[in-house]
């Protein structure tokens, strides 16, 4: 498990506001099991790159982090904003808006960029959207968490995770029957992109980023075969070919 971390980080209203509400409940409808904690970075611009159970999981990694001394930053989704109060929460808590498939991710990008450089840790979601792979296993990802690490060159931090999504199924309600629910987190060592960040800095080069989200959601892939203790698929799931939706509800209806 590692040691836990006291948290030196100054938090702001926000922080001061959620989390003594937020970890009890937490507390009580989880077990955790975080297992080589210690090899988030206390200190400095970092990334940590986890796969997406459930929906529930930005509470589930930010108890995670908090543990071991850090305040994590979300790239959210911008809908998530347009609510008054939420935005105002979630502005107040230093989250930076995503605007998916739109030009304005840019702004999110840069955003990130200037954040880790400020000595903040990011947490991505390489895969964007709660993984579609119906056995819940991480599926292709996408190049923001690559592209951030190869613009700042600064450490992507791999989290395998599993059992967030029996607490809260996606796209489903809490399931709060047969007690708490185990939460299963491993870090493994930063993923080796020093080569990458060379190519990307001298020839702005995609298949650098291409390489780069591969060993990134590789690096993640393993460390959810072990906390699961099974054989990962040879081939991630690809919403593109499967002919589903990267985002959103698979199953919901659509409107007519």
């Amino acid at each position: 498990m590692g040691k836990y971390r006291k948290l030196t980080q100054r938090r702001n209203w926000a922080w001061w506001l959620v989390v003594p509400v937020v970890k009890p409940v937490l507390l009580a409808t989880t077990e955790q099991d975080w297992i080589d904690g210690d090899k988030i970075p206390a200190t400095g611009g970092c990334i940590v790159a986890i796969n997406h159970v459930s929906e529930i999981d930005p509470l589930t990694t930010s108890h995670f982090v908090w543990d071991y001394g850090r305040l994590p930053m979300f790239l959210a989704k911008a809908s998530l904003f347009k609510n008054r109060a939420l935005g105002f929460f979630l502005r107040g808590a230093g989250q930076i808006p995503v605007e998916r498939a739109s030009t304005a991710a840019t702004n999110a990008f840069q955003a990130a960029v200037d954040a880790v450089h400020d000595g903040k840790l990011i947490v991505v979601y390489p895969e964007g959207s709660i993984t579609k792979d119906p056995a819940g296993w991480p599926m292709v990802g996408k190049s923001g968490a690559a592209r951030i690490a190869l613009a700042t060159g600064c450490p992507v931090i791999p989290v395998g995770q599993w059992g967030a999504q029996d607490l809260l199924p996606p796209y489903g309600k809490p399931n709060l029957r047969g007690g708490r629910k185990l939460v299963r987190m491993k870090v493994g060592d930063p993923v080796e992109l020093a080569d990458l960040v060379a190519r990307e800095r001298e020839h702005h080069s995609p298949e650098a980023v291409r390489e780069a989200t591969d060993r990134i959601m590789a690096a993640i892939t393993g460390l959810v075969a072990e906390v699961r203790g099974e054989t990962a698929p040879a081939e991630r799931f690809d919403p593109k070919k499967a002919g589903v939706a990267a985002t959103g509800n698979p199953n919901a209806k659509k409107k007519k």
